[in-house]
């Protein structure tokens, strides 16, 4: 769970909204460096808080589509949460050209709740919720599910189950369009896992 403050230079698109898919494939696109041979996605959340599923609800639905150029870290069965987060960047070593997407919840202001954030640098997991994890990430995709606001620990765990699905989907859909088109797969191959 991160903490949204500025709106900088961030790509907002309203969660629901029928082109969300294309407005997140073409600002990854343009964020993912030339040359660069594997894209990781590291899908950062718990899979007990619903406020805080977003990341392992897209890592869910983007395991094992494009296994020679994507690799997803953090899904529903085991999530990349505060526990787990540190162990497993610990032991993994990234290849040169690699790009990472580290996926999100945020808590954000009134004018951003229920929008996907998308953009460039790494993202502070836990931040929202008073954890110190590292920054992780070359790019950013976050969903901004509550107003940052003081009594969030309790929401999150009654957060609009609906809201966190379709984020999920439409930032799954774009990455995997990214990937598609990025590393020239066929027009015709699936771009999620389940649907």
């Amino acid at each position: 769970m991160v903490l949204l403050n500025s709106h900088k230079n961030n790509r907002i698109i309203p969660y629901n909204h029928k082109m969300a898919p294309l407005f997140i494939r073409n600002t990854l696109h343009s964020l993912i460096p030339e040359g660069t041979k594997h894209i990781y996605v590291v899908g950062i959340g718990s899979n007990r808080i619903s406020g805080d599923s977003l990341g392992p609800f897209v890592g869910t639905l983007l395991s094992n589509l494009f296994p020679g150029h994507l690799t997803v870290l953090g899904n529903l069965q085991s999530p990349m949460d505060a526990k787990t987060l540190i162990p497993a960047f610990t032991r993994l070593s990234l290849p040169d050209n690699s790009f990472v997407v580290a996926i999100d919840s945020v808590l954000g202001s009134v004018g951003i709740v229920n929008s996907i954030v998308v953009r460039e640098g790494a993202l502070l997991p836990g931040e929202g919720l008073g954890n110190q994890l590292p920054p992780i990430g070359d790019c950013s995709v976050m969903g901004v599910v509550l107003e940052n606001d003081p009594s969030v620990e309790s929401s999150l765990f009654i957060t609009n189950l609906h809201l966190i699905y379709t984020m999920a989907v439409n930032i799954a859909k774009g990455i995997s369009l990214a990937v598609r088109q990025y590393f020239n797969y066929p027009s015709n191959h699936p771009i999620l896992l389940h649907n």
